[in-house]
Protein backbone atom coordinates (compact mmCIF):
# COMPACT_ATOMS: atom_id res chain seq x y z
CA UNK A 1 0.00 0.00 0.00
CA UNK A 2 1.49 3.35 -0.98
CA UNK A 3 2.14 6.19 1.42
CA UNK A 4 -0.50 8.47 -0.10
CA UNK A 5 -3.12 5.82 0.65
CA UNK A 6 -2.06 5.09 4.22
CA UNK A 7 -4.57 7.50 5.76
CA UNK A 8 -7.52 5.69 4.13
CA UNK A 9 -7.73 3.33 7.09
CA UNK A 10 -7.54 5.98 9.83
CA UNK A 11 -10.48 5.72 12.26
CA UNK A 12 -13.34 8.16 11.75
CA UNK A 13 -15.76 8.84 14.57
CA UNK A 14 -19.43 8.15 13.89
CA UNK A 15 -22.64 8.43 15.83
CA UNK A 16 -23.55 5.18 17.61
CA UNK A 17 -27.14 5.40 16.38
CA UNK A 18 -25.95 5.67 12.81
CA UNK A 19 -23.62 2.69 13.30
CA UNK A 20 -26.53 0.56 14.49
CA UNK A 21 -28.62 1.73 11.55
CA UNK A 22 -25.85 0.95 9.07
CA UNK A 23 -25.36 -2.49 10.63
CA UNK A 24 -29.06 -3.29 10.39
CA UNK A 25 -29.24 -1.99 6.83
CA UNK A 26 -26.29 -4.07 5.68
CA UNK A 27 -27.58 -7.20 7.39
CA UNK A 28 -31.19 -6.98 6.22
CA UNK A 29 -30.39 -5.81 2.71
CA UNK A 30 -27.86 -8.59 2.20
CA UNK A 31 -30.24 -11.15 3.68
CA UNK A 32 -32.89 -10.17 1.15
CA UNK A 33 -30.39 -10.33 -1.72
CA UNK A 34 -29.26 -13.82 -0.66
CA UNK A 35 -32.85 -14.97 -0.17
CA UNK A 36 -33.53 -14.11 -3.81
CA UNK A 37 -30.35 -15.81 -4.95
CA UNK A 38 -30.79 -18.98 -2.90
CA UNK A 39 -34.42 -19.46 -3.94
CA UNK A 40 -33.25 -19.95 -7.51
CA UNK A 41 -30.82 -22.69 -6.51
CA UNK A 42 -33.42 -24.61 -4.50
CA UNK A 43 -36.15 -24.39 -7.12
CA UNK A 44 -33.64 -25.27 -9.84
CA UNK A 45 -32.73 -28.41 -7.89
CA UNK A 46 -36.38 -29.44 -7.51
CA UNK A 47 -38.31 -28.55 -10.65
CA UNK A 48 -36.57 -26.39 -13.28
CA UNK A 49 -35.49 -29.40 -15.35
CA UNK A 50 -39.17 -30.27 -15.78
CA UNK A 51 -40.44 -26.72 -16.37
CA UNK A 52 -37.73 -25.13 -18.50
CA UNK A 53 -35.59 -27.98 -19.88
CA UNK A 54 -38.07 -30.82 -20.53
CA UNK A 55 -36.57 -31.89 -23.86
CA UNK A 56 -33.47 -33.27 -22.11
CA UNK A 57 -33.03 -36.58 -20.34
CA UNK A 58 -34.02 -35.95 -16.68
CA UNK A 59 -30.44 -36.22 -15.41
CA UNK A 60 -29.08 -34.04 -18.20
CA UNK A 61 -31.93 -31.60 -17.65
CA UNK A 62 -30.97 -31.28 -14.00
CA UNK A 63 -27.35 -30.65 -14.94
CA UNK A 64 -28.50 -27.95 -17.39
CA UNK A 65 -30.70 -26.43 -14.68
CA UNK A 66 -27.66 -26.31 -12.38
CA UNK A 67 -25.65 -24.70 -15.17
CA UNK A 68 -28.33 -22.01 -15.44
CA UNK A 69 -27.79 -21.55 -11.70
CA UNK A 70 -24.02 -21.30 -12.25
CA UNK A 71 -24.45 -18.69 -15.01
CA UNK A 72 -25.47 -16.21 -12.34
CA UNK A 73 -22.05 -16.71 -10.77
CA UNK A 74 -20.33 -16.07 -14.09
CA UNK A 75 -22.15 -12.72 -14.24
CA UNK A 76 -21.01 -11.76 -10.75
CA UNK A 77 -17.48 -10.57 -11.73
CA UNK A 78 -19.02 -8.27 -14.34
CA UNK A 79 -21.41 -6.98 -11.69
CA UNK A 80 -18.50 -6.45 -9.30
CA UNK A 81 -16.74 -4.27 -11.88
CA UNK A 82 -19.86 -2.25 -12.70
CA UNK A 83 -21.09 -1.72 -9.14
CA UNK A 84 -17.54 -1.56 -7.74
CA UNK A 85 -16.84 1.35 -10.09
CA UNK A 86 -20.02 3.08 -8.94
CA UNK A 87 -19.25 2.38 -5.28
CA UNK A 88 -15.80 3.96 -5.58
CA UNK A 89 -17.09 6.92 -7.63
CA UNK A 90 -20.60 7.85 -6.41
CA UNK A 91 -20.57 6.17 -3.01
CA UNK A 92 -21.42 2.98 -1.13
CA UNK A 93 -24.97 3.98 -0.14
CA UNK A 94 -26.35 4.84 -3.58
CA UNK A 95 -24.74 1.79 -5.13
CA UNK A 96 -26.32 -0.52 -2.55
CA UNK A 97 -29.73 0.99 -3.30
CA UNK A 98 -29.18 0.15 -6.97
CA UNK A 99 -28.14 -3.45 -6.28
CA UNK A 100 -31.28 -4.26 -4.28
CA UNK A 101 -33.55 -2.78 -6.98
CA UNK A 102 -31.89 -4.83 -9.72
CA UNK A 103 -32.09 -8.01 -7.65
CA UNK A 104 -35.70 -7.50 -6.57
CA UNK A 105 -37.01 -6.89 -10.07
CA UNK A 106 -35.06 -9.71 -11.74
CA UNK A 107 -35.90 -12.29 -9.06
CA UNK A 108 -39.57 -11.34 -8.91
CA UNK A 109 -39.80 -11.49 -12.70
CA UNK A 110 -38.71 -15.15 -12.67
CA UNK A 111 -41.91 -15.89 -10.78
CA UNK A 112 -43.88 -14.41 -13.69
CA UNK A 113 -42.12 -16.35 -16.46
CA UNK A 114 -44.13 -18.65 -18.73
CA UNK A 115 -42.65 -22.16 -18.95
CA UNK A 116 -41.32 -24.18 -21.89
CA UNK A 117 -44.73 -25.70 -22.58
CA UNK A 118 -46.14 -22.20 -23.09
CA UNK A 119 -43.53 -20.31 -25.12
CA UNK A 120 -41.01 -22.99 -26.03
CA UNK A 121 -37.31 -22.15 -26.20
CA UNK A 122 -37.91 -18.55 -25.14
CA UNK A 123 -38.67 -19.77 -21.61
CA UNK A 124 -35.15 -21.04 -20.81
CA UNK A 125 -33.63 -18.07 -22.65
CA UNK A 126 -35.54 -15.58 -20.51
CA UNK A 127 -34.75 -17.59 -17.39
CA UNK A 128 -31.03 -17.42 -18.13
CA UNK A 129 -31.20 -13.68 -18.89
CA UNK A 130 -32.89 -12.97 -15.56
CA UNK A 131 -30.39 -15.21 -13.79
CA UNK A 132 -27.55 -13.20 -15.34
CA UNK A 133 -29.14 -9.96 -14.09
CA UNK A 134 -29.40 -11.51 -10.61
CA UNK A 135 -25.71 -12.31 -10.80
CA UNK A 136 -24.83 -8.73 -11.77
CA UNK A 137 -26.69 -7.46 -8.71
CA UNK A 138 -25.04 -9.87 -6.26
CA UNK A 139 -21.69 -8.89 -7.77
CA UNK A 140 -22.07 -5.45 -6.22
CA UNK A 141 -23.93 -6.29 -3.01
CA UNK A 142 -21.68 -8.08 -0.54
CA UNK A 143 -18.59 -5.91 -0.96
CA UNK A 144 -20.55 -2.70 -0.54
CA UNK A 145 -22.45 -3.97 2.49
CA UNK A 146 -19.20 -5.03 4.16
CA UNK A 147 -17.56 -1.68 3.49
CA UNK A 148 -20.50 0.30 4.84
CA UNK A 149 -20.18 -1.31 8.27
CA UNK A 150 -16.40 -1.69 8.40
CA UNK A 151 -15.83 1.93 7.35
CA UNK A 152 -18.25 3.11 10.04
CA UNK A 153 -16.93 0.83 12.80
CA UNK A 154 -14.30 1.59 15.46
CA UNK A 155 -10.98 -0.20 14.70
CA UNK A 156 -11.21 -2.55 17.68
CA UNK A 157 -14.61 -3.87 16.52
CA UNK A 158 -14.19 -3.99 12.75
CA UNK A 159 -14.40 -7.78 12.57
CA UNK A 160 -17.51 -7.86 14.75
CA UNK A 161 -19.34 -5.28 12.65
CA UNK A 162 -17.80 -6.59 9.43
CA UNK A 163 -19.60 -9.88 10.13
CA UNK A 164 -23.03 -8.20 9.88
CA UNK A 165 -23.47 -8.74 6.12
CA UNK A 166 -22.41 -12.37 6.56
CA UNK A 167 -25.49 -12.97 8.70
CA UNK A 168 -27.42 -12.26 5.53
CA UNK A 169 -26.31 -15.64 4.16
CA UNK A 170 -27.86 -17.85 6.88
CA UNK A 171 -30.91 -15.58 7.17
CA UNK A 172 -31.42 -15.68 3.41
CA UNK A 173 -30.81 -19.43 3.44
CA UNK A 174 -33.24 -19.94 6.30
CA UNK A 175 -35.90 -17.79 4.67
CA UNK A 176 -35.55 -19.36 1.23
CA UNK A 177 -35.43 -22.90 2.62
CA UNK A 178 -38.46 -22.21 4.80
CA UNK A 179 -40.56 -20.73 2.00
CA UNK A 180 -39.56 -23.49 -0.44
CA UNK A 181 -40.27 -26.13 2.23
CA UNK A 182 -43.78 -24.70 2.65
CA UNK A 183 -44.61 -24.65 -1.06
CA UNK A 184 -43.29 -28.20 -1.50
CA UNK A 185 -46.04 -29.31 0.90
CA UNK A 186 -48.50 -28.61 -1.91
CA UNK A 187 -49.58 -31.55 -4.06
CA UNK A 188 -46.90 -32.07 -6.67
CA UNK A 189 -49.08 -31.02 -9.60
CA UNK A 190 -49.99 -27.76 -7.88
CA UNK A 191 -46.36 -27.10 -6.93
CA UNK A 192 -45.33 -27.59 -10.56
CA UNK A 193 -48.27 -25.56 -11.88
CA UNK A 194 -47.95 -22.44 -9.67
CA UNK A 195 -46.48 -23.14 -6.23
CA UNK A 196 -42.86 -22.73 -7.34
CA UNK A 197 -43.61 -19.12 -8.34
CA UNK A 198 -44.48 -17.94 -4.82
CA UNK A 199 -40.90 -17.73 -3.44
CA UNK A 200 -39.89 -15.56 -6.39
CA UNK A 201 -42.91 -13.25 -6.21
CA UNK A 202 -42.18 -12.56 -2.55
CA UNK A 203 -39.04 -10.78 -3.82
CA UNK A 204 -41.10 -7.75 -4.87
CA UNK A 205 -42.24 -7.23 -1.28
CA UNK A 206 -38.75 -7.79 0.13
CA UNK A 207 -37.31 -5.24 -2.31
CA UNK A 208 -39.61 -2.58 -0.87
CA UNK A 209 -38.49 -3.37 2.68
CA UNK A 210 -34.81 -3.21 1.73
CA UNK A 211 -35.23 0.12 -0.05
CA UNK A 212 -36.96 1.66 2.96
CA UNK A 213 -34.04 0.66 5.17
CA UNK A 214 -31.25 1.71 2.84
CA UNK A 215 -32.68 5.15 2.11
CA UNK A 216 -32.33 5.88 5.86
CA UNK A 217 -28.60 5.07 5.96
CA UNK A 218 -25.88 7.74 5.65
CA UNK A 219 -22.90 7.45 3.34
CA UNK A 220 -19.69 5.89 4.67
CA UNK A 221 -17.68 8.62 6.45
CA UNK A 222 -14.47 7.14 5.08
CA UNK A 223 -15.72 7.49 1.51
CA UNK A 224 -17.01 10.99 2.26
CA UNK A 225 -13.51 11.89 3.43
CA UNK A 226 -11.97 10.52 0.22
CA UNK A 227 -14.37 12.62 -1.87
CA UNK A 228 -13.76 15.73 0.26
CA UNK A 229 -10.01 15.38 -0.22
CA UNK A 230 -10.49 14.69 -3.96
CA UNK A 231 -8.68 11.34 -3.77
CA UNK A 232 -11.04 9.26 -5.90
CA UNK A 233 -9.44 7.43 -8.83
CA UNK A 234 -10.56 7.75 -12.43
CA UNK A 235 -10.92 4.03 -13.14
CA UNK A 236 -10.93 1.98 -9.90
CA UNK A 237 -10.43 -1.35 -11.68
CA UNK A 238 -7.21 -0.16 -13.31
CA UNK A 239 -5.99 1.16 -9.98
CA UNK A 240 -6.69 -2.21 -8.35
CA UNK A 241 -4.94 -4.19 -11.07
CA UNK A 242 -1.93 -1.89 -10.95
CA UNK A 243 -1.48 -1.74 -7.16
CA UNK A 244 -3.22 -4.75 -5.60
CA UNK A 245 -3.49 -7.64 -8.05
CA UNK A 246 -1.62 -10.06 -5.76
CA UNK A 247 -4.02 -9.25 -2.94
CA UNK A 248 -6.96 -9.79 -5.26
CA UNK A 249 -5.71 -13.34 -5.86
CA UNK A 250 -5.43 -13.85 -2.10
CA UNK A 251 -8.97 -12.52 -1.69
CA UNK A 252 -10.25 -14.88 -4.39
CA UNK A 253 -8.84 -17.86 -2.49
CA UNK A 254 -10.09 -16.76 0.93
CA UNK A 255 -13.57 -15.94 -0.40
CA UNK A 256 -14.17 -19.43 -1.74
CA UNK A 257 -15.83 -20.25 1.61
CA UNK A 258 -18.75 -18.08 0.52
CA UNK A 259 -19.59 -20.11 -2.58
CA UNK A 260 -18.27 -23.61 -3.41
CA UNK A 261 -18.65 -25.37 -0.02
CA UNK A 262 -21.91 -23.62 0.74
CA UNK A 263 -23.56 -24.62 -2.53
CA UNK A 264 -22.25 -28.14 -2.24
CA UNK A 265 -24.00 -28.40 1.13
CA UNK A 266 -27.24 -26.77 -0.02
CA UNK A 267 -28.09 -26.76 -3.73
CA UNK A 268 -26.24 -29.97 -4.59
CA UNK A 269 -27.18 -31.89 -1.44
CA UNK A 270 -30.90 -31.19 -1.98
CA UNK A 271 -30.68 -32.78 -5.41
CA UNK A 272 -28.41 -35.64 -4.26
CA UNK A 273 -30.68 -36.45 -1.35
CA UNK A 274 -33.88 -36.51 -3.39
CA UNK A 275 -32.57 -38.18 -6.56
CA UNK A 276 -29.84 -40.54 -5.30
CA UNK A 277 -30.75 -41.22 -1.66
CA UNK A 278 -34.53 -41.02 -2.39
CA UNK A 279 -35.20 -38.85 0.65
CA UNK A 280 -38.07 -36.39 0.97
CA UNK A 281 -37.14 -32.81 0.09
CA UNK A 282 -38.37 -31.72 3.53
CA UNK A 283 -35.58 -33.76 5.21
CA UNK A 284 -32.88 -32.05 3.16
CA UNK A 285 -34.41 -28.62 3.67
CA UNK A 286 -34.58 -29.27 7.41
CA UNK A 287 -30.84 -29.87 7.33
CA UNK A 288 -30.17 -26.66 5.40
CA UNK A 289 -32.41 -24.62 7.73
CA UNK A 290 -30.76 -26.01 10.87
CA UNK A 291 -27.42 -25.39 9.20
CA UNK A 292 -28.40 -21.76 8.64
CA UNK A 293 -29.04 -21.35 12.37
CA UNK A 294 -25.69 -22.94 13.25
CA UNK A 295 -23.93 -20.83 10.62
CA UNK A 296 -25.39 -17.66 12.12
CA UNK A 297 -24.05 -18.62 15.55
CA UNK A 298 -20.65 -19.48 14.07
CA UNK A 299 -20.50 -16.15 12.21
CA UNK A 300 -20.88 -14.36 15.54
CA UNK A 301 -17.97 -16.26 17.04
CA UNK A 302 -15.95 -15.82 13.84
CA UNK A 303 -16.33 -12.06 14.11
CA UNK A 304 -15.39 -12.06 17.79
CA UNK A 305 -12.35 -14.25 17.11
CA UNK A 306 -11.36 -11.91 14.28
CA UNK A 307 -11.16 -8.94 16.67
CA UNK A 308 -9.28 -10.98 19.26
CA UNK A 309 -6.77 -12.87 17.09
CA UNK A 310 -6.90 -10.85 13.81
CA UNK A 311 -9.24 -11.73 10.93
CA UNK A 312 -6.67 -13.54 8.80
CA UNK A 313 -5.76 -15.98 11.58
CA UNK A 314 -9.42 -16.71 12.17
CA UNK A 315 -10.09 -17.37 8.48
CA UNK A 316 -7.00 -19.54 8.05
CA UNK A 317 -7.30 -21.67 11.17
CA UNK A 318 -11.06 -22.21 11.27
CA UNK A 319 -11.18 -23.15 7.58
CA UNK A 320 -8.85 -26.04 8.38
CA UNK A 321 -11.49 -27.43 10.77
CA UNK A 322 -13.83 -27.98 7.82
CA UNK A 323 -11.01 -29.62 5.86
CA UNK A 324 -10.56 -32.18 8.63
CA UNK A 325 -14.29 -32.86 9.06
CA UNK A 326 -15.34 -32.88 5.39
CA UNK A 327 -15.15 -36.64 4.92
CA UNK A 328 -16.80 -37.63 8.23
CA UNK A 329 -19.68 -35.23 7.62
CA UNK A 330 -20.25 -36.41 4.05
CA UNK A 331 -20.11 -40.00 5.31
CA UNK A 332 -23.10 -39.16 7.52
CA UNK A 333 -24.97 -37.86 4.48
CA UNK A 334 -24.11 -40.99 2.52
CA UNK A 335 -25.84 -43.22 5.09
CA UNK A 336 -29.27 -41.99 3.87
CA UNK A 337 -30.46 -42.10 7.48
CA UNK A 338 -32.60 -38.94 7.90
CA UNK A 339 -31.21 -37.94 11.34
CA UNK A 340 -27.61 -38.51 10.25
CA UNK A 341 -28.17 -36.69 6.95
CA UNK A 342 -29.57 -33.69 8.82
CA UNK A 343 -26.59 -33.70 11.21
CA UNK A 344 -24.07 -33.95 8.36
CA UNK A 345 -25.62 -31.11 6.38
CA UNK A 346 -26.29 -28.79 9.30
CA UNK A 347 -22.91 -29.16 11.00
CA UNK A 348 -21.13 -28.79 7.66
CA UNK A 349 -22.96 -25.54 6.90
CA UNK A 350 -22.48 -24.32 10.45
CA UNK A 351 -18.70 -24.72 10.35
CA UNK A 352 -18.51 -22.44 7.32
CA UNK A 353 -19.63 -19.54 9.50
CA UNK A 354 -16.36 -19.41 11.48
CA UNK A 355 -14.08 -18.26 8.63
CA UNK A 356 -16.96 -16.46 6.93
CA UNK A 357 -17.56 -14.30 10.00
CA UNK A 358 -14.05 -12.82 9.87
CA UNK A 359 -13.82 -12.65 6.07
CA UNK A 360 -15.43 -9.22 5.60
CA UNK A 361 -13.06 -7.27 7.83
CA UNK A 362 -10.09 -9.21 6.49
CA UNK A 363 -10.99 -8.28 2.93
CA UNK A 364 -11.66 -4.62 3.73
CA UNK A 365 -8.34 -4.30 5.57
CA UNK A 366 -6.42 -5.62 2.57
CA UNK A 367 -7.14 -2.71 0.20
CA UNK A 368 -6.86 1.11 0.13
CA UNK A 369 -10.12 3.01 0.57
CA UNK A 370 -10.29 4.81 -2.76
CA UNK A 371 -10.51 1.59 -4.79
CA UNK A 372 -11.66 -0.71 -2.00
CA UNK A 373 -15.20 -1.35 -3.24
CA UNK A 374 -13.91 -2.60 -6.59
CA UNK A 375 -11.10 -4.66 -5.06
CA UNK A 376 -13.30 -6.40 -2.49
CA UNK A 377 -16.17 -6.95 -4.94
CA UNK A 378 -13.94 -8.35 -7.69
CA UNK A 379 -12.09 -10.68 -5.30
CA UNK A 380 -15.27 -12.02 -3.73
CA UNK A 381 -17.17 -12.47 -6.97
CA UNK A 382 -14.42 -14.00 -9.08
CA UNK A 383 -14.30 -16.58 -6.30
CA UNK A 384 -18.09 -16.86 -6.46
CA UNK A 385 -17.94 -17.44 -10.21
CA UNK A 386 -15.56 -20.34 -9.66
CA UNK A 387 -17.49 -21.78 -6.73
CA UNK A 388 -20.83 -21.48 -8.48
CA UNK A 389 -19.94 -24.44 -10.66
CA UNK A 390 -19.45 -26.70 -7.63
CA UNK A 391 -22.98 -28.23 -7.79
CA UNK A 392 -22.58 -29.01 -11.51
CA UNK A 393 -19.14 -30.54 -10.96
CA UNK A 394 -20.41 -32.56 -8.00
CA UNK A 395 -23.40 -33.80 -9.98
CA UNK A 396 -21.20 -34.83 -12.89
CA UNK A 397 -18.89 -36.64 -10.47
CA UNK A 398 -21.77 -38.86 -9.37
CA UNK A 399 -21.79 -40.46 -12.78
CA UNK A 400 -18.03 -40.99 -12.75
CA UNK A 401 -17.95 -42.34 -9.17
CA UNK A 402 -21.11 -44.46 -9.36
CA UNK A 403 -23.28 -42.24 -7.22
CA UNK A 404 -21.03 -42.13 -4.14
CA UNK A 405 -20.57 -39.07 -1.95
CA UNK A 406 -16.76 -39.23 -1.72
CA UNK A 407 -16.01 -37.04 -4.70
CA UNK A 408 -18.23 -34.40 -3.11
CA UNK A 409 -16.33 -34.72 0.17
CA UNK A 410 -13.10 -34.18 -1.75
CA UNK A 411 -14.47 -31.02 -3.39
CA UNK A 412 -15.61 -29.73 0.00
CA UNK A 413 -12.23 -30.35 1.62
CA UNK A 414 -10.34 -28.84 -1.32
CA UNK A 415 -12.40 -25.65 -1.35
CA UNK A 416 -11.86 -25.12 2.39
CA UNK A 417 -8.14 -25.80 2.03
CA UNK A 418 -7.96 -23.04 -0.58
CA UNK A 419 -9.84 -20.73 1.81
CA UNK A 420 -7.34 -21.50 4.57
CA UNK A 421 -4.45 -20.73 2.22
CA UNK A 422 -6.06 -17.38 1.37
CA UNK A 423 -6.24 -16.48 5.05
CA UNK A 424 -2.62 -17.43 5.64
CA UNK A 425 -1.35 -15.37 2.69
CA UNK A 426 -3.51 -12.43 3.80
CA UNK A 427 -1.59 -12.61 7.07
CA UNK A 428 1.70 -12.42 5.22
CA UNK A 429 0.46 -9.29 3.43
CA UNK A 430 -0.59 -7.74 6.75
CA UNK A 431 2.85 -8.42 8.23
CA UNK A 432 4.49 -6.83 5.17
CA UNK A 433 2.37 -3.72 5.72
CA UNK A 434 3.38 -3.59 9.37
CA UNK A 435 7.12 -3.74 8.56
CA UNK A 436 7.00 -1.43 5.53
CA UNK A 437 8.87 1.89 5.94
Amino acid sequence: MSADEADDSQPITVDATQLRRVSAGSLIGTAIEWYDYFVYGLIAALVFNELFFPTFDPTVGTIVAFLSFAIGFVARPAGSIIFGHLGDKIGRRNTLIATVVVMGISSGAIGLLPTYNTIGVWAPILLVVLRIIEGLSVGGEWGGAVLMVVEHAPPEKRAFYGAMPQYGSPIGNLGSSGVVALVTLLPHDQFVAWGWRIPFLISFLLMGIALYIRFKVDESPEFAKIVHEDRTVKVPLFHVLRTSWRRVLIGVCASLVGSAPFYLLTTFIVNFGTETLHLAASILLTGTMLGAVLEGIAIYFGGRLGDKFTPWKTVGVTALVSVVLAFPLMALVGTASPPLVIIGISVGIGLLGLPYGALGSMMANMFPGRSRYTAVAVSYNVSGAIGGFAPSIALASLTVFNGTIWATATLLALSMLITAAGGIFAGRSARNDATAP
